[in-house]
């Protein structure tokens, strides 16, 4: 068994992405199939109050998760005074598949199907990612994402994608339908309505939840 399999609780790891180490919070439920990797916005962490709600109620449903930090503590400090990283997608990209390498590698002889969860910027670094690593990512949801920064990825991924927008949120509305039509899978976008960017509407997020959750389920055939 695989030392993966052992963590059923919420337990610190250091993902290691070539010479850095990110902090990391990893958590599989006994008897997942899949693990479903984060990728946050700009300005945010792995500490998202959003992304942490969402992750739970993905392991409340059988679903294992990966929380980590994009950047170093490093490149977080200087991020905040100078916004230097938060829209630098190719790095958080290339960060986010090299966490995928760690994982995989992590989980040793265990497999599992793995799915990402971008929110913001993170969603365009989930489908450049997810495009270079076509063999390993299973499904895609976004998150009041900014797929429109993926480019040229949009028509190269392979993984189904779903996009979720809040229906008071009219740019990002209009991006991820140019997005949407740009993609060559099997794709959605769901508009929530009443919600706007963070979903901090009563019930916004439950629904995200809910969306994400038999999205993954569908595409990464997990189990309950």
């Amino acid at each position: 068994m695989a030392r993966i399999r052992k963590m059923v609780e919420e337990c610190p790891v250091q993902v290691t992405v070539g010479p850095l180490t990110l902090d990391g919070s990893l958590c599989v439920p006994e008897k997942s199939q899949a693990i479903v990797l984060f990728a946050h916005g700009s300005g945010s962490s792995r500490l998202s109050p959003r992304n942490q709600f969402v992750a739970r109620q993905l392991r409340e449903a059988g679903l294992g998760t990966l929380l980590f930090d994009l950047l170093t503590k490093a490149e977080e400090e200087t991020d905040m005074d100078t916004a230097q990283y938060r829209f630098n997608i190719r790095l958080l990209s290339d960060r986010l598949a090299g966490a995928t390498d760690w994982l995989i590698n992590f989980a040793g002889p265990e497999k599992f199907n793995i799915g990402y969860f971008g929110a913001s910027t993170g969603a365009a670094a989930a489908i450049i990612a997810a495009a270079e690593k076509p063999d390993a990512v299973g499904a895609i949801v976004s998150r009041g994402g900014r797929p429109d920064l993926a480019e040229d990825a949009l028509s190269e991924v392979k993984a189904p994608t779903l996009l979720i927008v809040g229906g008071n949120d009219a740019p990002v509305i209009s991006m991820n339908q140019e997005a949407l039509n740009r993609l060559k899978v099997e794709k959605k976008l769901e508009i929530i309505h009443g919600a706007t960017h963070l979903f901090e509407e009563p019930g916004a997020l439950e629904k995200v939840a809910r969306l994400a959750i038999d999205w993954f389920k569908k595409y990464l055939n997990a189990s309950a």
